[in-house]
């Protein structure tokens, strides 16, 4: 597999805290990495350094041969996308409009506006906000929003392929206010970017949701990345007990192999 993302002992501190200790990682074309741990573990600082946000107190980004934060921001906006936790959006703008901000001025200028729109288009089908598209992005609900904002970095994305092939998209917790269709479609619409090479890289709070969906999950807790691997392979209850601090039971369910976490009350342990 094509490595596009390769981090290396990534570190950040700041007021004489660190957040991320010595974290490794490589995100390869066409898989789906998932990060978990509680909160505070250092999830969303190591996001943002893997996006070129934040440059590490220590280690080093590289996309492809380049160091991440030798390419310039215009090139860097072709080769990855970004859906944070949160965006505020002040003006008064239809979700159509959201979506068509993240349209590349390069392929602004060369495409026709049936190619443009055609684009928008298929982001928010894939998003499951086309029904929405005339709509004003501040009167929806926090989960319509965030279906958006998941359609404007798919538009990003796609609307940059004539200018390199390998791409990222970075999701941080973007299930966090979805009902329960939503979110296994959300998570589904990712694993399903990755068929054409695509590397997604998503912070997720929900193990099984992980387990049933990604090819590798880091595990973080107080900064550094305890475990990483197939979930099959790290995905157990000594080592949910030792991240997350709580004791469940751990099975396996169809399909074979795959685990999930069962929470019960300490005293039926």
């Amino acid at each position: 597999m094509t490595t596009i993302v390769s981090a290396r002992s990534l570190s950040y501190a700041i007021g004489g805290k660190t957040l991320v200790d010595d974290v490794s990682l490589d995100l390869e074309a066409g898989s789906l990495t998932a990060i978990l741990g509680p909160n505070g573990a250092g999830k969303t600082t190591l996001l943002r350094m893997l996006t070129g946000e934040l440059k590490p107190t220590s280690g080093s980004v590289r996309m492809g041969d380049e160091n991440l934060h030798t390419i310039p921001a215009w090139r860097l906006a072709t080769r990855r996308a970004v859906m944070t936790q949160a965006t505020s959006v002040t003006f008064p703008f239809t979700c159509y409009e959201v979506v068509r901000i993240a349209m590349q001025a390069p392929r602004r200028k060369s495409a026709s506006a049936r190619a443009l729109d055609d684009t928008i288009v298929e982001a928010l089908a894939i998003a499951d906000v086309l029904h929405l598209a005339d709509r004003f992005y501040h009167t929806l609900s926090g989960g319509e929003q965030q279906r958006v904002q998941f359609a404007r970095a798919i538009c990003q994305l796609k609307s940059s392929t004539q200018f390199g092939a390998h791409q990222v998209l970075y999701l941080d917790e973007p299930t966090s206010n979805l009902d329960l269709r939503h979110q296994l479609m959300l998570i589904e619409a990712a694993r399903s970017l990755t068929a054409g090479g695509l590397a997604v890289c998503a912070i997720l709070h929900d193990v099984n949701l992980a387990c049933s969906n990604v090819d590798t999950i880091v595990m973080m807790k107080a900064g550094r990345a305890v475990a990483s691997g197939r979930p099959a392979d790290i995905v157990d209850r000594a080592t949910i007990r030792d991240v997350f601090d709580v004791d469940i039971l751990v099975s396996e369910a169809p399909p074979a192999g795959t685990p999930y976490v069962l929470p019960f009350s300490q005293g039926q342990g």
